[in-house]
């Protein structure tokens, strides 16, 4: 490993150590450290949420949100289950999702037609994560992925679909689809791993 690669993976460790303190700090409600943990990842979280959702004042309500879960939840975060930026992705991400199935029953309800979504033929929808550490290390680990497992993990995590969806969308037989997702989370994991 190199010189580069260590340095790496110790600021990634620091900040690691930071997040998880703050964390800690904002269970025994210390709001000091919650500001400070929002000013250190809210930037990631936004672009998690505003790919999923596609529209600014969505994803800016749908972040905040987020954050009051992060804030009421920081007492259950296990260190030695997830990396706290995971665990604060994961529950962004699943805050945009449940706001983005609210919205398409709501314009379901009001004109009386399924809403129907286009399929997004980007093969990488991260374009605002590239801007961070994590979000580098995790399009690298993407971009070794293949084309069809990239989509499909790309159209369920930031799109938000189903698996009966993504075969439906992309006439894929529902047992293909769950394969390509499963080995391709297996691989992205091994390669996040450090």
């Amino acid at each position: 490993m190199s010189s580069v690669d260590n340095k790496t993976v110790e600021e990634k460790n620091i900040r690691n150590q930071q997040l998880t303190e703050l964390l800690a700090a904002c269970a025994l409600n210390d709001q000091k450290a919650f500001a400070r943990l929002y000013q250190m990842t809210s930037a990631n979280l936004y672009g998690v949420v505003l790919r999923i959702l596609n529209r600014e004042a969505w994803a800016e309500d749908c972040l905040q949100e987020a954050f009051v879960k992060i804030w009421n939840n920081a007492d259950r975060y296990r260190p030695y289950l997830a990396a706290p930026m995971t665990w604060m992705m994961t529950i962004a991400r699943n805050q945009a999702l449940d706001q983005l199935r609210r919205r398409r029953r709501e314009v379901m309800e009001s004109d009386g037609h399924a809403f129907r979504e286009e399929v997004d033929h980007d093969p990488l929808p991260l374009e605002n994560l590239t801007q961070s550490d994590e979000g580098i290390r995790l399009k690298t680990c993407l971009d070794q992925l293949k084309e069809k497992q990239r989509q499909m993990i790309a159209m369920a995590y930031f799109k938000g679909l189903t698996h009966d969806e993504l075969a439906n969308q992309t006439d894929t037989p529902l047992g293909t689809v769950k394969t390509w997702i499963r080995r391709g989370l297996e691989q992205l994991r091994r390669c996040l791993e450090p």
